[in-house]
């Protein structure tokens, strides 16, 4: 049986932590169960249980402690990753072998991990090799997102991840429930955007002339091959965060392969059962 993964990913406050805390809870009331994997040896505190912690196996403050090393925070998690890396059994020994796994992996948000530094890439090679079907979900916050040339940025980051790791990949806005009315309609078009207009809206005074057609080549691959779209992600919003949920499963086959299993209580009657029993009861026969 295949095992299942969201690599969440995204810039440092992009909301990942809430995501995974917000996720489990979301999938506890369907009565699925998840575990969270953290990732970030830099992280200080959360509000959910961890199957595993990497703090365990290495901590960016150890790191940047030892004399002999002598990095700063971002060559010390640079170098606690790489570490990581090194010492996958940590991994696999934390993970067990237990079917129907459903696993949210907190990921660090230094970008460089997911541009030009292998880390993440091995990451999931190994979660493949251990029969892991993988899922990105690349977070940005939605305050960041108002204006067009960050909005280009926020793409160019996610885009960064997919070529990076070459796996299915789900894009969201996250902190929706933080926007203003009028902010959260001004963002609606960011959420399906035109690329061409969106940067013909762009003032002149931020935009330098020398990249003009840079820009003009970027926002035209982007918006002819629609590589990269962004869903909202409000955490009070119970059936936006079940369409999250759905585009993700989807793109990971989740539940394809689950068998049916008989409910231990007795059987109630055909006409006491809900749609949900009666669809999967179709679907078996």
């Amino acid at each position: 049986m295949p095992r299942f993964a969201q690599l969440v990913m995204g810039p440092a406050g992009s909301g990942k932590s809430t995501y995974c805390s917000t996720m489990v809870q979301h999938l506890g009331s369907m009565s699925r169960s998840a575990q969270v994997v953290n990732l970030d040896p830099a992280a200080e505190h959360f509000d959910y249980p961890v199957m595993a912690d990497i703090r365990e196996l290495i901590q960016v403050d150890d790191v940047m402690e030892d004399a002999s090393l002598r990095f700063g925070p971002n060559g010390g998690l640079v170098f606690c990753m790489e570490y990581f890396a090194n010492n996958f059994d940590w991994l696999a020994e934390s993970l067990g072998h237990v079917e129907d796994d459903y696993i949210l992996f907190d990921c660090p948000g230094q970008i460089e991990l997911y541009t030009h530094l292998p880390v993440m890439r091995q990451l999931v090679e190994q979660l493949q090799q251990w029969e892991f079907r993988v899922c990105g979900v690349f977070l940005v916050d939605s305050q960041f997102m108002v204006e067009s040339f960050k909005f280009i940025s926020g793409v160019m980051a996610a885009l960064s991840a997919m070529v990076s790791l070459e796996i299915p990949q789900v894009n969201i806005m996250t902190k929706m429930d933080l926007l203003s009315p009028k902010a959260k309609k001004e963002i609606e078009k960011y959420l399906d955007p035109d690329m061409y207009s969106m940067m013909e809206d762009t003032p002149d005074n931020i935009r330098s002339t020398k990249f003009k057609n840079l820009t003009k080549a970027i926002c035209g691959l982007i918006d002819d091959y629609s590589m990269v779209r962004f869903m909202p992600f409000d955490r009070t919003d119970e059936e936006g965060i079940n369409i999250v949920l759905q585009n993700i499963d989807f793109s990971i086959q989740y539940g394809e392969d689950l068998e049916f299993k008989e409910p231990k209580e007795v059987e109630e009657e055909p006409g006491n059962l809900n749609y949900d029993e009666a669809f999967q009861e179709r679907e078996d026969s």
